[in-house]
């Protein structure tokens, strides 16, 4: 109890020092900036704004509905972060669920992790540290990647080194990117794996590509069976090979399926599977009537 007073009491100085609008604090050289970064803050909510570099674009309203639920009842746990901008205003790092679910129930303030950086600082920090989480999807990854490439100017060596990842499995998601828009939506939905997305990129053709998707959702195709279908197409083998013709009954057969039908009192079917060579199909209804064909065969 007597550690949480001492943080309530530091937060409290700290807020103080932030309404402080003859000394703002916008950069690490100025004075008390040492006091405020890296502290925890009760800031109030309406003067944060949200990440314009946030990563995840899918919020799942009942997880907030879940998180929002949790915060009610114990309070924010972990508290979220944010740099600090111009006057008594913010931006945040992460903790964007956080920061809706705590807004959805009311909350006034929230605890905060002050950080002080310039915009390229600032998406870096937000996208290193929000692709280490579990629960964004491959495109997700793939986006963040491709940002701190273009904008930070990252070679796929330097990104991998970053986030702590194998530059193959940087190169991997990177290269989901290729797919048709309409595909990336699909994965990022759920309709199909990473697994798949990273069989299709070998078709470049993305109208065959969607041909593919449709099947791998009509079929209800796994990673290897997809796999397996994008090889035959790299052979020349066509996506829906034609159905064989059946092969037309022997006129011995044609005329006893009528003879056997009348007998068994159903409809036989007939496959051949060569010149005088096939099987017969019986079929029947209930028990009753598999009793009553096998009497008549005895």
């Amino acid at each position: 109890m007597a550690k949480a007073t001492k943080k309530q009491a530091l937060g409290r100085g700290l807020s103080a020092l932030l309404k402080d609008t003859e000394e703002d604090i916008i950069s690490a050289k100025d004075k008390n900036a040492d006091k405020l970064i890296g502290n925890i803050v009760e800031i109030e909510m309406e003067a944060i704004e949200v990440n314009p570099y946030q990563p995840r674009t899918n919020f799942n309203e009942e997880a907030l509905r879940e998180l929002a639920s949790s915060i009610k009842e114990l309070g924010v746990i972990q508290p979220i972060t944010v740099r600090k901008l111009e006057g008594n205003q913010f931006q945040l790092v992460s903790g964007e669920r956080r920061f809706r679910a705590s807004k959805s129930i009311g909350l006034k303030t929230i605890p905060a992790y002050i950080r002080i950086a310039n915009d390229q600082e600032m998406l870096e920090m937000a996208l290193v540290e929000n692709i280490q989480r579990k629960d964004l999807d491959p495109i997700e990854v793939a986006l963040s990647y491709q940002q701190l490439i273009d904008e930070i100017k990252l070679t796929q060596e330097e990104l991998s080194i970053r986030v702590g990842k194998n530059r193959s499995t940087v190169t991997n998601f990177l290269r989901l990117l290729k797919l048709d828009p309409i595909i990336q939506t699909g994965i990022r939905d759920g309709f199909l794996t990473m697994g798949h997305g990273r069989a299709l990129i070998n078709i470049s053709d993305q109208d065959t590509q969607l041909d593919i998707y449709q099947k791998i959702l009509k079929d209800k195709l796994s990673v290897r069976q997809t796999e397996q279908l994008v090889k035959n197409l790299r052979e020349g083998k066509p996506l829906n090979p034609p159905k064989s013709e059946p092969k037309e009954l022997p006129k011995f057969v044609k005329k006893g399926i009528k003879d056997i039908s009348s007998y068994l009192g159903h409809k036989i079917e007939v496959k051949v599977s060569g010149k005088e060579k096939g099987k017969i199909i019986i079929p029947f209804h209930s028990e009753e009537d598999f009793i009553r064909i096998k009497k008549l065969m005895e």
